[in-house]
């Protein structure tokens, strides 16, 4: 028995002086000069990219929306840059400082300010944010991970959580930059006079639905429902997650060209040219989408606004509603007031305007009937809330499209989709 005691203290101590070798060998280096080689690991890998980084970051306040940067660091902490937001920012480089830093985790920083920085401006009236805190995205990110072959590199947002990915450039992608491409001609998809816009690749036709305030793109037909956040580059588009479909994959368009006069946008699709024209109906309606627009509000017990008025033949706000003084917005409150009618008013210093009854039917399309006003309407204001009225009576009435999942919907005449109002729940 003692024989078996003394063994059993000789293994132990035996297996604790092991552990004890393992540990001196696991922690050898102090915190601080691990921390500084994953930092030198980092800035490695970031200032030997021969061409740079393609980047793409996604805001906290909007996370599903990407915007696209191009980056390439040198070993003087100084980085020149393109970013999306803008014609100007997709041509004109920008060079500033950076800093990579243990920060608990390891940290890249852009420390002046730059195109990055134009995504969490405090100022509202420089991105279309939050006052105080714009759209909530980072210019100060933890070095998350980094792939086996060191070609992508996942970050995150110090303050706001905002998510961010890095990965290497080609060449040509690089060179398309310093040359100043720059193809905006995508931009122009909200320049069809009529709403619905098909794609027709040689192999698929589709509808196509472009949301560029929240960059996102729709691709549907019988057979396949995609949706993706979409950013602009030198040469044209790209989505961020595949398109796949009959066979091919469909990453973005490049050489964008749009024709007025023929209302016609073509593209490139896999080096072959493709084609996005215009029609009146789309291939499939969203049968509930009106149902949906309707009892989001309802249930939020909140309203739909839209400060760009009423589209009508290729002309925003046709009817000037920001030639009333004090106007902020049309919006859309259903059932107000728990009263049966929905408020259809003008927002200005005070509010106004019909009171409708909508009904929705099992084949999508959407009827208004007129039943009166709220509160007085102004004598300067009675011609333009009589329009009001003629267009949303229309008796072949309205599709509704959801543009987004920020709550956004297109509301699209029947009769030739050359009348929309674009809804945002306020």
């Amino acid at each position: 028995m003692r024989t078996n005691l003394y063994l059993y203290i000789f293994l132990t101590a035996l297996c604790f002086a092991a552990c004890k070798k393992e540990d001196d060998n696991v922690f050898k280096q102090s915190p601080d000069e691990r921390i500084n080689k994953v930092l030198s690991t980092y800035s490695a890998a970031l200032t030997s990219a021969e061409y740079g980084w393609k980047g793409i970051v996604y805001p906290s306040a909007i996370s599903t929306v990407p915007f696209s940067f191009y980056f390439k660091f040198d070993t003087a902490n100084r980085v020149q840059m393109y970013a999306d937001w803008d014609s100007s920012t997709l041509s004109v480089m920008q060079e500033s400082s950076y800093r990579l830093k243990a920060l608990q985790q390891p940290c890249l920083l852009f420390d002046t300010y730059n195109y990055i920085h134009i995504l969490c401006d405090p100022d509202a009236g420089i991105n279309g944010g939050y006052y105080g805190g714009g759209l909530l995205s980072d210019f100060e990110f933890i070095l998350d991970s980094m792939s086996s072959d060191g070609d992508t590199i996942k970050l995150i947002g110090r303050l706001h959580g905002s998510k961010a990915v890095l990965v290497k450039a080609t060449s040509k992608e690089a060179q398309d930059y310093y040359d100043r491409k720059r193809n905006w001609d995508f931009n122009y998809f909200s320049r069809f006079l009529t709403y619905f816009k098909k794609l027709h690749t040689g192999k698929g036709d589709y509808d196509i639905y472009i949301n560029q305030q929240f960059k996102s793109v729709k691709i549907v037909n019988a057979n396949v429902k995609f949706s993706a956040g979409y950013y602009l580059t030198p040469t044209g588009v790209s989505f961020d997650k595949p398109f796949t479909d009959a066979g091919e994959t469909i990453n973005g368009f490049d050489d964008v060209s749009w024709s007025e006069d023929n209302q016609l946008m073509t593209l490139k699709v896999n080096g072959r040219v493709v084609t996005i024209n215009s029609d009146k109906k789309p291939y499939i309606v969203d049968s509930t989408a009106g149902s949906r627009w309707y009892n989001t509000a309802i249930n939020a017990a909140d309203y739909y606004y839209s400060d760009a008025g009423i589209h009508v033949d290729g002309q925003d706000d046709y009817y000037d509603f920001k030639s009333i003084s004090g106007f902020e917005y049309l919006l859309y409150y259903p059932n107000f007031q728990s009263s049966g009618y929905d408020f259809n008013g003008i927002m200005e210093n005070s509010y106004y305007g019909p009171a409708f009854k909508a009904k929705f039917s099992t084949s999508g399309i959407a009827t208004f009937t007129y039943g009166g006003t709220w509160y007085t309407i102004p004598d300067y204001s009675s011609t333009t809330i009589s329009n009001i009225i003629t267009r949303f009576t229309e008796s072949t009435g309205y599709y509704f499209v959801q543009t987004s999942d920020y709550n956004t919907y297109d509301m699209v005449n029947v009769k030739d989709a050359r009348t929309w109002i674009s809804w945002q729940l306020f």
